[in-house]
């Protein structure tokens, strides 16, 4: 007996000898699974081998369309037609693949001067042709949203790819400006589509109501419900001018109805004073 084991669905199973060195289908899920010989006695036991390392490692297609996670901190497109990447964020691709940096005038002028004025530090890249690409931001987690006719605030760094049909513009929360050193800028998607967000390590969403509001650490809030618009609490005092302030003087707030995605960790956005 030989072990069965798909990466897709991790059902696990012993099936006949006869199946060793072959690929076969999953039954439960479809996925191709190639069937490696379990070790005799008296053999080279392959375990830690170079052959046994590339089977581990291989890329396995999952089937799941233009948007796959190769793993939970690698993003796979499949792509015909062009998506939206962060830039600096490709690092492999098969196929024909153009990458372009975003025009400076490639989404009107609107944009181009709400870009100097929020001091937005991502630059897009536009990635088009046939092939598979694949996206990674700093080893950070990727999570896919498919937006079906809904929208979703995204902070500009935490923002991976999204598909070229998807409608986005740039926003500031309010009474922010003039704040913050560079501005604290987010990025609105709306449509239908996919896209790809980060976080570092899990992140975990927050429900928010008009009864029960929720406060967040900007730099630990990745996304949240395009129906919310928080805003600013601070708090600061002359304690926080004297450098003996709390260190959470710049707080968001959300209320209404909603959600808030925060990660359990502080990307330095801005520093208060």
């Amino acid at each position: 007996m030989v072990l069965f084991k798909c990466d897709g669905c991790g059902l696990t199973k012993k099936i006949s000898d006869k199946y060793s060195n072959k690929t076969v289908t999953c039954p439960q899920c479809k996925n191709r699974v190639k069937i490696r010989s379990l070790a005799r006695k008296g053999k080279m036991n392959n375990r830690y081998s170079i052959s046994d390392f590339v089977d581990r490692t291989a890329q396995k297609d999952r089937g799941q369309g233009l948007f796959e996670l190769e793993s939970d901190r690698l993003l796979e497109i499949n792509l015909n037609g062009f998506v939206w990447t962060k830039m600096g964020s490709m690092v492999a691709y098969l196929g024909d693949v153009k990458f372009t940096r975003e025009g400076v005038l490639e989404h009107g002028v609107k944009k181009l001067l709400k870009k100097a004025v929020t001091g937005e530090a991502t630059t897009l890249t536009k990635a088009e042709g046939r092939g598979t690409l694949y996206l990674a931001d700093h080893g950070k987690k990727v999570s896919i949203l498919n937006l079906q006719g809904d929208s979703i605030f995204v902070n500009g760094n935490d923002l991976l790819a999204f598909e070229g049909d998807i409608d986005w513009d740039i926003k500031m929360i309010k009474k922010i400006s003039g704040m913050m050193a560079g501005g604290l800028f987010n990025v609105k998607l709306s449509g239908t589509g996919m896209a790809a967000i980060t976080t570092h390590h899990d992140p975990l969403t927050l429900a928010v109501s008009q009864n029960k509001p929720v406060i967040t650490d900007p730099n630990a809030t990745v996304a949240w419900s395009g129906s919310l618009a928080p805003e600013l609490k601070t708090d600061i005092s002359f304690k926080t001018l004297l450098g003996r302030g709390s260190g959470e003087s710049i707080q968001m707030k959300f209320q209404g109805d909603g959600f808030v995605v925060i990660q359990p960790c502080e990307e330095s956005y801005f520093q208060a004073a």
